[in-house]
């Protein structure tokens, strides 16, 4: 008999695709097997409307001049994590993920099980993970539920990555209206292995065992995969159960046990995976599909916690801290007593078989004596969901808002220069102080300095920079890593928002002296059945993937995270800003080639490349925080040129490992002004450029935040010029670092103490707490 609607609702499937089920099945699906298709089907765990177009990314980049490392050591999405060979026998593995839906309804929780889960997928590849990143969108924090979820996210990324000993060394914070109710949190995670002990998520070999390891199943995170592929309203509260609990203590255990099996015993096992989205159900299924094998499970055997639960709680339970390991029969003691010895659960709940099928049983309730199957499906089935390709639709507002003319917008005004044109009534001082104050580009110390970034002792430079830099012990390497996105620029213009989060989070990691080498990415979107998101999303991806193929940096791993949708007080479903979140991952062949982003002495030359005058064009404005602040627009066409990002990062990355750069710092939001300021602050320094002249509108030039631009400084600027010129790109020498004031031209002199009171205490004193 037909299912009803609300149960097909609750495993989000639709009527189409259960019809589409039943025939593949031939039969109508039981309760069990119907409970395993909707989650695999689910478009998180599916990918059905994302899969064709995540094609379009560039897999594969290798080093131009033929160098060993940035090869790619795994076939993108067929395991946990991407694994990038940097030479010498080692290898990284990385991928960021996404827990938004269980984060707006429990944000302690949500946070916390996703940072569990992403360093699982790292782990489950044979690798240590040596460091968290994150990347966080929340609402304005002047509403109270924001400021509740903003804390209990922060809360639960410091409470579980403190507890597993595993650094959280950067990230990313911002505000915007469209995240209220629909907060996104992506979390990222790097691990280090040698090559040879990588261990695969596969099932082969008929009679090999399948043996779960870890915490006892419970009824928490069921439909969890389908909760977050549905959009959000006012019965997401009903959900709650949907969100995992975790144990951080029992995860430590579970993480140091498995990297002993990969790294001294890997001949023991065939296979590694870890117990995530669709919890049993997803582990087994897609183990067995990489081998192309069958499996017989007994859910009887898995240790529960709690009474009651059903073959099809533990098939979908998604408890956390559990993984799935795939044994060779002659080694199951010496399994088992390994993680005896780090106080783990081991059982034997299955095996592997060549019929291609999932069948399930429950010794624990048998009939006659007897164990049937409670379920029985093809692998293929299950991994084989429907894909969707469907036509976007410009938004029809998008090209009023693109063609906004901000020329007519009033500029600020000139120190003791009256403009023709109507000025606003505060100045470039005022406007600067009041920038570094917003909570979108305040300094974050407030969240990171809750996490534990020091941690495993391999830290050189921490959070609050462009980027993060790891030192590889043992070796002279290291590795730079950023996190990156801007909603607000991709909701301006998907193809060019796309691009310029690939570019910004390579440029990051250029300024710390790290050479671009490969990224992972979660893609935040709105509901894809909606003609108009589904444009965002093909456009984005296609603008992040001709940056990719520019910058050389392809793509090895990566999450889509869909439906991010609220519908409050009954009315229609709001999506977030399209905000795809691009993971950096850098190389640095010499750990002594850092760059900092501070001003380090009195006296260098401060330089801006990327450019030779500073002229201030009105489209400079689009997407930029000073607009939305001091206008309350987010308008104008976001534009980004390529060749030219290329050209200046080479410059960049050549002047840092020759030992010319002082420091470097990127211009992103907040534009010029504030890269200047976020400079002497780090570095209790002053910047003197009395001389230099701003054409144009002082605002766009202040505080337009156009991309491919670096402040850096130098000993040595004839030097800097003439290298800039080789690489074909402008470079303007603004002043030198001098006294305790950042004094720009006519438009600038600000006190470094005043500029850090504001950028220090603005994100405190947004949350209601002492600066």
């Amino acid at each position: 008999m037909p299912v009803d609607q609300e149960t097909l609702d609750q495993i989000a499937l639709s009527r189409e695709e259960y019809q589409l089920a039943c025939e593949r099945l031939d039969r109508e699906p039981n309760e069990v097997e119907l409970g395993m298709i909707g989650a695999l089907w689910s478009e998180h765990c599916g990918y059905k409307n994302s899969r064709p177009l995540l094609k379009l990314f560039p897999t594969e980049g290798p080093r131009p001049d033929g160098r060993p490392y940035g090869r790619l050591l795994t076939k993108v999405g067929e395991e946990n994590a991407g694994v990038v060979d940097i030479g010498d026998g080692w290898c990284i593995a990385f991928k960021i993920e996404s827990h938004n839906h269980p984060s707006a309804i429990e944000p302690y929780q949500g946070a916390a099980t996703g940072v569990g889960g992403i360093v699982r997928d790292i782990f489950a590849m044979g690798a240590r993970p040596i460091a968290i990143l994150d990347s966080l969108r929340f609402g304005p924090l002047t509403e109270a539920r924001n400021r509740y979820l903003f804390n209990g996210v922060v809360e639960g990324i410091g409470g579980y990555g403190n507890c597993l000993g595993v650094p959280t060394v950067g990230g990313e914070v911002a505000f915007d209206e469209s995240y209220s109710g629909n907060p996104l949190v992506n979390a990222m995670c790097v691990g280090l292995a040698r090559i040879d002990n990588l261990q695969r998520a596969i099932a082969t070999g008929t009679g090999n065992l399948l043996m779960l390891v870890g915490a006892d199943t419970g009824k928490d995170g069921i439909h969890g995969a389908t909760f977050a592929s549905v959009q959000l309203d006012e019965k997401s509260e009903e959900r709650r159960p949907a969100v995992q609990v975790g144990n951080p203590f029992m995860e430590k255990l579970l993480m140091e046990a498995c990297v002993e099996l990969a790294e001294q015993h890997g001949d023991w096992i065939v296979g590694l995976q870890d117990l995530g989205a669709a919890g049993l159900t997803s582990a087994s299924v897609e183990c067995a599909a990489k081998g192309r094998v069958g499996i017989d499970i007994d859910v009887g055997a898995a240790p529960r916690r709690e009474e009651g639960m059903t073959p099809y709680h533990l098939m979908l339970s998604e408890s956390q801290e559990r993984m799935l390991v795939i044994v060779k029969p002659e080694h199951e003691s010496d399994v088992r007593e390994l993680f005896e010895r780090w106080e783990l659960h081991c059982v034997v709940i299955g095996v592997v078989t060549d019929d291609g099928r999932a069948t399930i049983r429950d010794s624990s309730t048998p009939v006659n004596g007897d164990n049937p199957a409670v379920a029985r499906v093809p692998v293929d089935l299950l991994t084989d969901p429907p894909q969707y390709v469907r036509e976007g639709v410009k938004p029809s507002w998008l090209n009023d808002l693109q063609a906004y003319d901000l020329s007519s917008l009033p500029d600020l005004a000139r120190r003791g220069v009256q403009l023709n044109a109507p000025t606003l009534d505060m100045d470039a001082n005022a406007a600067l102080l009041s920038l570094l104050a917003e909570p979108e580009i305040a300094s974050k110390r407030w969240v990171w300095r809750q996490y534990d970034h020091q941690v495993l002792t391999n830290t050189v430079i921490g959070p609050g920079s462009d980027a993060t830099v790891v030192r590889i012990k043992g070796t002279d390497q290291a590795i730079a890593l950023a996190t990156d996105g801007d909603g607000r620029m991709c909701y301006l213009d998907p193809y060019a928002g796309g691009a310029m989060a690939v570019a910004e989070a390579a440029r990051n990691v250029v300024c710390a002296g790290a050479e671009p080498i490969a990224i992972t990415n979660c893609l935040n979107f709105g509901n894809p059945e909606k003609p108009e998101v589904y444009f965002q999303l093909e456009q984005a991806i296609r603008g992040m993937a001709a940056a990719c193929r520019a910058l050389g940096t392809p793509v090895v791993s990566g999450n889509v995270s869909l439906y991010n949708e609220t519908a409050a007080g009954g009315g229609a479903a709001q999506p977030i800003y399209p905000t795809p979140v691009v993971g950096m991952l850098g190389l640095m062949e010499n750990v002594d080639q850092v760059v900092p982003m501070a001003f380090q002495a009195a006296g260098d030359h401060v330089f801006l490349l990327g450019v030779d005058a500073l002229q201030g064009n009105a489209d400079a404005l689009a997407g930029g925080e000073y607009l939305r602040t001091a206008h309350g627009l987010v308008a104008g066409q976001p534009r980004i040129d390529l060749e030219l990002e290329v050209r200046l990062q080479k410059l960049c990355l050549e002047a840092g490992r020759s030992g010319l750069l002082q420091s470097a710092h990127d211009c992103s939001r907040g534009g010029l002004a504030v890269a200047l300021a976020e400079c002497c602050i780090d570095g209790a320094r002053g910047l003197s450029a009395p001389d230099v002249a701003v054409s144009g509108r002082v605002d766009a030039a202040l505080f337009g935040e156009a991309p491919s631009r670096i402040v850096v400084s130098t000993r040595d600027g004839a030097r800097l010029q003439a290298l800039a010129a080789e690489h074909d790109v402008a470079s303007l020498q603004v002043g030198t670092v001098s006294g305790d004031r950042l004094v720009l031209g006519e438009a600038l002199d600000v006190a470094v103490a005043d500029m850090r009171d504001a950028y220090e205490g603005g994100l405190p004193r947004a949350l209601g707490q002492p600066a």
